[in-house]
């Protein structure tokens, strides 16, 4: 009996491989970096694990993906075999929990960042099951962490889903080094010191070390801003306003300092942020070999990959300073745009895709219209340490480059096979009503017939509490309506409302309730609040304090006065005639 043919191996693709098959097919004998992470493999530079595997390829390193493993069998990660220099490991591109389960606490029926949206693909504290995998798989191999969850959990923090105060990720994770923020940056310098045998890994900005006992009793801590500590928090809840109001203060590159919380006889050790990639640096990192779809392995579809296929990232960070948004933590409140001859070069790479059918989805980023805007480039600004240079007003300081953004919508329209060209991030209003050109620009030709807002909500006590301004929504919609009728195009907002934000009861839902039946607007949806880890609207919801008086303040907690809430905004509302449909508004619940 003849033995049997083995199948060939496939030729080396353009995506990182997944697959011991796939590593001997770049005929490479070891990685040198395997990456893990919680979301499916999309080569796209929207997905964090494809971001940071790329630029590490870019500087010489091997590198592998293992995407959304078997967190019960521990050879799911092993297939690759054993890593040269480290385990990177992420959550993904979303908080597990904030993936897994909904406001209501309920398990999600639709993952979108797994194959055909199915559930259950990546376990509850993502990143410390998987970080624990590495040190079972791998004994001895350093196992860095980062992504959202990381970044979000990187010092104690309250997790809604378990309704309990947590320490840092660190404590339970055991991993040697977490990177929070947009880590391109740190995990060079990582990678590097790893690869010439250091094992000193302190000093990088935009990471945390767990010290060992030894290491916290005889470390100086004279230059770092000392932090409530764990066991002092657990005694007393109110801490949590003290803890997020220094770490938020201290997210800064420019004048940030190092932090320090301890836990029992051991310490985390915060340094500053990294600096924000800017102009060419930030560019490179979009001109890299991304082959922008899912791994071929995949027969069904990704939906967090379906929204974003043919959208544009053309900037970061966001000097909003939302208290119930994580990006100010994550990616930092100073913006860094890349040049506009950097997205049009994408645009080309975009329509020479066979899959692309003329429409450009997105030129977006946090906030669509803070393209080109500066802020951290004069003195002032890096002396500031303001969590938000648009609250309560505009800073005189903060630069809004109205020219830049109508020559980036220009530019994009007329690539050469592009239709179409949308902006469907969203849209920041008070500085749209400051720059009326770029307005009528986008109204005129960029509005895909819904253009997402958020005021999230209209009693100027809970927008105080979101640091949000007051009074921008309704002068923005007339703007709107009136701009849309100009060019001849029946156009509706798409605006974002949440109910239940602490402080908020049903008389203050009946500000944005109002609003509703009096402008007839049909609403499909509302975003029950969900407090996010190390946010301030987290502190304030654990506490049941104002973040900035510190006087007590209602929070509805139970989940019949969160529903209550919710009915406010049901969509049983009177809507306009089947001849002029009605505004929607729809959100993540």
């Amino acid at each position: 009996m003849s033995a049997a043919i083995p199948e060939p191996i496939p030729p080396a693709s353009g995506f990182l491989p997944t697959s011991a098959r796939e590593l001997q097919s770049r005929g490479w004998p070891v990685l040198d970096v395997l990456l893990i992470t919680g979301d499916a493999y999309v080569d796209h530079p929207s997905f964090g694990a494809a971001m940071i595997g790329r630029v590490l390829e870019a500087e010489g390193y091997r590198v592998g993906i293992i995407a959304q493993p078997d967190w019960k069998n521990i050879h799911s990660i092993q297939s690759m075999g054993r890593p040269r220099l480290f385990c990177g490991v992420t959550a993904g591109n979303l908080d597990s929990m904030l993936s897994n389960y909904t406001a209501a606490r309920h398990k999600r029926k639709e993952d979108v960042y797994s194959e055909s949206g199915a559930p259950g693909k990546r376990p509850n504290h993502a990143a410390v099951v998987y970080a624990q995998m590495c040190r079972q798989a791998f004994p001895g191999l350093p196992v860095v962490l980062g992504g959202m969850e990381a970044s979000m959990r990187r010092v104690v923090h309250y997790d809604y889903w378990e309704d309990k105060l947590k320490p840092s990720i660190l404590t339970d994770a055991k991993a040697d080094i977490l990177v929070y923020g947009m880590g391109e940056s740190a995990i060079r310098e990582i990678t590097r010191r790893l690869d010439r045998g250091r094992t000193d890994l302190g000093g990088i900005r935009g990471t945390a070390l767990l010290l060992g006992a030894k290491a916290t009793a005889t470390a100086d801590f004279t230059d770092c801003l000392q932090l409530p500590a764990w066991e002092e928090i657990r005694r007393d809840q109110r801490l949590l306003l003290r803890l997020t109001k220094v770490v938020e203060a201290q997210q800064t590159p420019y004048c940030g300092k190092r932090l320090v919380q301890r836990h029992g006889q051991r310490a985390v050790l915060m340094e500053p942020p990294a600096y924000p990639l800017q102009g060419p640096d930030l560019d490179a990192l979009y001109e890299l070999p991304f082959q922008r779809m899912p791994h071929p392995s995949y027969r069904g579809k990704i939906p967090g990959f379906a929204t974003i296929k043919d959208s544009i990232m053309v900037s970061r960070g966001c000097a909003g300073g939302c208290t119930f948004c994580g990006l100010g933590f994550h990616q930092g409140k100073f913006l860094s745009s890349r040049s506009v001859d950097s997205v049009l070069k994408e645009i080309r790479r975009l329509t020479d895709a066979g899959t692309f059918q003329g429409t450009v989805s997105d030129l977006g980023g946090p906030t669509a219209n803070l393209y080109g805007c500066e802020n951290g480039h004069v003195d002032a600004c890096k002396s500031c340490h303001r969590p938000s240079c648009l609250w309560p007003t505009i800073c005189p300081h903060f630069h809004i480059d109205e020219q830049r953004g109508l020559e980036l919508l220009r530019g994009a329209r007329q690539s050469q096979g592009v239709r179409h060209v949308f902006v469907q991030s969203g849209i920041r209003m008070d500085v749209a009503l400051r720059t009326p050109e770029y307005f009528r620009e986008l109204v005129q030709n960029h509005v895909s017939g819904h253009l997402k807002v958020a005021p999230e909500h209209l009693h100027p006590e809970v927008l105080r509490r979101m640091r949000k301004p007051a009074g921008d929504f309704i002068p923005f919609m007339r703007k709107f309506e009136q701009a849309s009728a100009e060019a001849g195009k029946e156009q509706y907002l798409v605006p974002y409302f949440i109910s239940s934000f602490p402080g908020c009861t049903d008389h203050e839902m009946g500000a944005v309730e109002q609003f509703l039946r009096q402008e007839k607007w049909n609403l499909q949806q509302v975003q029950d609040f969900i407090p996010l880890p190390m946010t301030p609207s987290a502190a304030m919801y654990v506490t049941g304090l104002d973040f900035n008086t510190e006087k007590p303040i209602p929070v509805a907690r139970n989940a019949g006065e969160r529903a209550r809430q919710k009915r406010a905004l049901h969509p049983n509302r009177p809507t306009r005639s089947q001849s002029h449909p009605p505004h929607s508004v729809d959100s993540v619940s």
